[in-house]
């Protein structure tokens, strides 16, 4: 391997990505030796020799965030990732998706010590970022089993298959088989709700004379809802909706329940290996997580769909449904690698991974049921099921270089299941008791029906091949090529050229181009249901239909293709000074056939008697899937870091700036028999682009420093969220949003070697965005939405948090 002076190494080191976050000053000479595994095949390639740019999350940076959450706490260490905290939103308010680099939160692939992460058997559809997207579910691992994370910001297809658009996040837990942690973790928000406690802990086992190891890690935790909804602010003016009618309280009340949702989390993991012999080692790891997740629907008046009479009886002063999630994620990895004399190394696994969540509909009504309707219901279940095998080879051959050249070839075959299942009769039927008119199924999330249930599935093999090596001592360079086939849409071929040349010690310059591709998840393809929604003023029944089914091709839709990629970047990194690393990093990404969510499409009478003969009633909007856009994803990542060593501590300076823009080069048109029907509004509508151009940060940037010394330190943070603007289908009613800083602080205090004490808080001058304009009254509901879903930062405000944590 090429072994250039340490200065280079750190340089590179962190023009690769090192945290952003207080930890950078324990663990960063270690960090610069840490062996990794995500973006190359190579056995012993480290952050330092890395072609590819990589970042190195260590659990004291994300303890360090204050968060319980995995998905927060990343947000919280990368610019390059969005993690908003939408309301509202059905399923997708508890089971909450992240975006890296501004693109889908499907677009970016999640790994598991190396070994893809199966997918949450939830689909986003309803107007947040990441509408359309099924993506893994971050929140399911226990922070207490994480080693460290690695982050590769780069195209990954032809290394790992579909959804390696925007990069790769590969979470790499504890396997030592001694040592461990408890901690116990408690908060609130200063608006006095949001109450969190969290208790988790670790902890290693050997076996054999020490020839196996298990690490065990689990997390208890709890969170209270938040709200930050505000009062209804209609005066009976001209035109302004009637108070205690529909979706609409007394005026001056407050009624929705706008923000986080009430989460029990209990999650445990076990990372294990053995060694049969010097060249035979076993190897398996096991996550289980439940979550019961309690979030909320629009609220319904005492004389919601003129049910005044039969509200009277149950909820006098209306109500606000509640969608109950209960997720159920396991997953399993099992393995074995060896060695020969001759450098062969082999790697064959299992992995099987389960998501479903179970929804229920409480405090609500069926209203067709009358009097006799219970006010609790099970509306179904939504579940993803994968089952992979892999088999990985690389050897070293000896071509005449410096360094050996590292051939790396297998193969993999994966089979994938999602199964959406019917609720219980009440949740949907309409019983005929209730007044005529009346709404039918749960109020605030209807059950899935019969006709609706999807059981799909695919299968899919990959074959890849690839060489990477130290040409010189200056130059090193890798090739990639991997071609996948699917049983539901055909063949994709991906390929991948990384090259990194060091000028000197203190220059390094690196470069990668590749292609890639994502494919169609099954539940894209196949989910169908009818919501309540709010769009454009208006509360809704929307449907949203496969796009392979006779209702979306009634209405013109075709299958669903896999989305293309092209990407390229260029570093360069720099050691200006002694103890001064700096980094720029351009890249762009073209996306063609983006899989969208269609906006969602009001009906006429012409589109309702199609939908009646089809055998659709109530059904006042549609949407389905479809390629629809080709978008170009431009952006710069630029990292520095400077120590500063004292007399008795140290001072870490770090600094970190992400800068991003998409742009939509290509739209399809609507379909003709859409125009045939009468309808105008575009099939992708102009909300719909801003989405994808405009509704996340287009720059992010985080200013840390921490002082440590024997005993204590003290940690300073400080993330500016850039501007973002969210459309609507008006374009009188867009708004910008101004940048939003956020301070955290925290200090520490070891009184010995095992125990530490923290305090902290996150948002300390409880900042908030900027509110939705008071005049869009058909965006915040006459003032009852006051904040805007796509707001980087949530809108919960400043949270304070205790820490006491013991390790051995």
């Amino acid at each position: 391997m090429n072994r250039k002076s340490s200065t280079l190494a750190v340089a590179v080191a962190i023009a690769l990505g090192l945290p952003v976050a207080p930890a950078f000053a324990q663990s960063g000479a270690q960090t610069l030796d840490t062996v990794i595994v995500t973006g190359t095949r190579v056995a012993d390639r480290t952050v330092a020799e890395s072609q590819s740019p990589i970042d190195i999350i260590t659990p004291e940076v994300l303890q360090a965030t204050g968060s319980t959450e995995l998905a927060t706490a990343l947000s919280r260490a990368l610019p390059s990732l969005n993690f908003p905290r939408p309301a509202l939103t059905d399923g997708t308010s508890g089971v909450r998706p992240a975006q890296l680099r501004g693109l889908s939160p499907d677009q970016v692939l999640i790994l598991v010590n190396g070994k893809r992460r199966h997918l949450s058997g939830q689909l986003n559809v309803n107007g947040s970022m990441g509408r359309g997207s099924s993506a893994v579910d971050l929140n399911t691992i226990p922070v207490a089993a994480i080693e460290r994370v690695e982050v590769l910001r780069d195209g990954a297809s032809a290394q790992y298959g579909s959804d390696a658009i925007a990069g790769v996040v590969n979470i790499v837990l504890k396997g030592a088989g001694k040592g461990g942690s408890l901690a116990l973790d408690l908060g609130q928000y200063s608006a006095g709700d949001g109450k969190q406690y969290q208790l988790s802990g670790d902890t290693g086992v050997s076996f054999a004379d020490g020839r196996g190891t298990v690490h065990f890690a689990g997390q208890l935790s709890h969170q209270d809802r938040t709200n930050r909804a505000g009062p209804f602010n209609a005066y009976g003016l001209p035109g302004n909706p009637t108070p205690n009618t529909g979706n609409y309280p007394g005026v001056g009340v407050k009624a929705f329940v706008v923000g986080d949702p009430e989460v029990d989390t209990r999650a445990v993991s076990a990372n294990a290996g053995f060694d049969f012999s010097d060249s035979l080692h076993g190897y398996a790891t096991a996550i289980a997580s439940n979550r019961d997740i309690t979030s909320f629907a629009f609220y319904r008046s005492k004389n919601h769909n003129n049910q005044s009479a039969l509200l009277a009886q149950f909820y006098p002063k209306g109500f606000v449904p509640e969608i109950n999630q209960y997720l159920k994620d396991r997953s399993l990895v099992a393995g074995l690698k060896g060695s020969t004399e001759g450098g062969f190394n082999w790697d064959v696994s299992y992995n099987y991974g389960y998501s479903r969540i179970d929804f229920s509909t409480r405090n609500t009504i069926n209203y067709t049921m009358g009097s006799n309707s219970p006010t609790s219901f099970y509306d179904g279940a939504l579940e993803y099921t994968h089952n992979i095998v892999n088999a990985d080879f690389s050897q070293a051959l000896d071509w005449g270089l410096a360094y050996p050249v590292t051939l790396s070839f297998g193969g993999e075959y994966r089979q994938e299941k999602w199964n959406q299942s019917p609720g219980e009769l009440n949740s949907y039927i309409d019983a005929g008791q209730g007044i005529p008119g009346s709404l039918t199924g749960a109020q605030g999330f209807g059950g899935f029906t019969p006709i609706n249930a999807v059981h799909a599935d695919r299968h899919n093999y990959a074959l890849y091949a690839g060489l990477e090596a130290d040409l010189t001592d200056r130059l090193s360079a890798g090739a990639t090529v991997r071609y996948e086939d699917y049983s539901d849409f055909g063949s994709k071929t991906s390929g991948k050229l990384s090259a990194r040349y060091a000028f000197s010690d203190t220059v390094a310059l690196r470069a990668t181009v590749s292609n890639g591709f994502r494919a169609p998840s099954l539940a894209q393809q196949s989910y169908q249901v009818i919501t309540s929604n709010y769009s454009n003023g208006v509360f809704v029944e929307s449907g949203t239909f496969p796009a392979t089914s006779v209702v979306a091709q009634a209405l013109g839709s075709r299958p669903l293709q896999a989305e293309t990629s092209t990407s390229y970047s260029l570093g360069l990194v720099l050691q200006p000074a002694e103890r001064l690393y700096l980094t720029v990093d351009a890249f762009q990404i073209d996306i063609d056939d983006r899989i969208l969510l269609s906006s969602t499409i009001n009906t006429n009478p012409a589109t309702n008697a199609l939908l009646t003969s089809l055998g659709i009633n109530n059904v006042t909007a549609f949407r389905y899937f479809n390629n629809a856009a080709n978008t170009r994803t431009r952006g710069v990542d630029v990292v520095g870091s400077y120590n500063i060593p004292l007399a008795a501590s140290a001072l870490d300076l770090t600094a970190s700036y992400s800068y991003n823009t998409t742009e939509v080069k290509r739209l399809a048109p609507s379909p003709a028999v859409l125009t045939g029907l009468g309808l105008t509004t575009p099939l992708v509508g102009r909300d719909e682009i801003g989405r994808l151009e405009d509704a996340f940060p287009r720059d992010k940037a985080i200013v840390g420093g921490t002082w440590s010394a024997d005993r204590w330190s003290v940690g300073l943070n400080a993330t500016r969220y850039g501007r973002f603007t969210v459309r609507q289908t008006n374009p009188a009613f867009d708004q910008s949003y101004d940048p939003q800083w956020v301070l955290d602080v925290s200090a520490s205090f070891k009184p010995s070697a095992q125990w530490t004490l923290t305090v902290g808080a996150d948002n300390v001058l409880d900042s908030h965005p900027d509110k939705v304009n008071p005049a869009f009254t058909s965006v915040n509901a006459w003032g009852q939405m006051p904040y805007s879903n796509y707001a980087p930062a949530g809108f919960n405000g400043a949270y304070v948090y205790g820490r006491i944590g013991y390790k051995w």
